[in-house]
């Protein structure tokens, strides 16, 4: 877990990620995150709600059908 800080920045207020964090995440200054709202509380996401289900969609496709890619791939 990561403690994050609100910042003013201008006359909006910012929260500051630290280092080890962005480098976790893989982000730099100026990548997008996305917040999502779920029953658990809220979600940072570098991708959408709907990229996220494409990705689980696809990885499920390539577990059913791995031994079919793997020949394929040949």
């Amino acid at each position: 877990m990561a403690t994050l800080k609100l910042r003013a920045i201008g006359n909006s207020v910012g929260v500051v990620l630290p280092k080890e964090l962005l480098s976790r995440l893989d982000l730099q200054e100026g990548d997008t995150l996305h917040a999502v709202e779920t029953p658990e509380g809220l979600t940072l996401s570098r991708l959408t709600p709907d990229q996220q289900e494409q990705l689980r969609i696809g990885r499920e496709v390539m577990r059913k059908y791995r031994n079919v890619l793997r020949e394929l791939a040949k």
